[in-house]
This record gives C-alpha cells, sequence and structure tokens, in this order.
C-alpha cells in the first residue's frame, strides 16, 4: 500500500518518533512524504521515502494529486490546529480528496495509530480492490 506522511513544523518530531515505533509495519509499504518531514524520516528512521516538495511549496498538492488518482491508501497528516498557514486552503484541499477517495486519514497521533494498526492487521485490504477496478477500467475490459 502506498502511504503519505505530512507533518507540520511543530509536529515533525512527533511524526518521526511515530514512525521509529511502527518502523515493521511502515517497512512492508512504499512511504511518501512531503519535504523536511521525508528527510527527517529517511535520516531518523532509516526508512525509505519518495520525498515531495515542502507541503507550502506544493508537497500538499502534489500528495493531493495522487489520491485523486487513487495512488495514495493512507495518509497521515500531523497538522498543528492552533496556528493558521498561508498554504491553509491547500491542506483542506487535500482533506476532502481524501474524502471523495474514501482515503483513509488522520489529522493526529491517536488515528494515526489507530489506522497503522489496522493497516498491520489487513484491515485496508480493501483498498487493494480500488486498485485492482483501476486496472480494469484502463485495460479498455470494463461494460
Amino acid at each position: 500500500m502506498n502511504i503519505a506522511l505530512i507533518a507540520h513544523d511543530v509536529k515533525k518530531e512527533e511524526m518521526v518518533n511515530f514512525v521509529i515505533a511502527y518502523k515493521a509495519v511502515f517497512e512492508k509499504h512504499t512511504v511518501f512524504a512531503t519535504g523536511t518531514t521525508g528527510t527527517k524520516i529517511s535520516e531518523d528512521a532509516d526508512l525509505h521515502v519518495y520525498r515531495l516538495k515542502s507541503g507550502p511549496l506544493g508537497g500538499d498538492q502534489q500528495i493531493g494529486a495522487l489520491v485523486a488518482q487513487n495512488e495514495i491508501d493512507l495518509v497521515i497528516f500531523l497538522r498543528d490546529p492552533l496556528i493558521a498557514l498561508a498554504h491553509e486552503p491547500d491542506v483542506t484541499a487535500l482533506l476532502r480528496l481524501c474524502d471523495v477517495q474514501c482515503v483513509p486519514v488522520a489529522t493526529n497521533i491517536a488515528t494515526a495509530e489507530m489506522l497503522v494498526k489496522a493497516l498491520d492487521r489487513g484491515d485496508l485490504s480493501w483498498r487493494e480492490v480500488v486498485h485492482k477496478y483501476k486496472s480494469y477500467k484502463r485495460s479498455g475490459t470494463e461494460g
């Protein structure tokens, strides 16, 4: 499964610690992350991460594009709800896309832990059906 990890500045350390705690789960999947978050996870957790741009420089939109194409199966976005950000519309758009595409998303560590444990148990395997259906549609054999 493809997992997107995003963390606002005050949440980056929390994200790194979370990934370290669940490294055995994350290693089984493909991980995408925005800018500095991806660098920190890669270096501190020693985990391969596909790094995109920094969130304010378009990284949130890059993740959103992957979500819109149903290329992302799970989003963990540790955000700081107490500060206003210049790129807040991008954050809102990303969360909306997750809802539209039925992509599970966590915006805090408690929900993130529940989703990662569900991922590890195989509770998100229904997302594989999404990918099979998408491949079926691309093959031109749809009715």
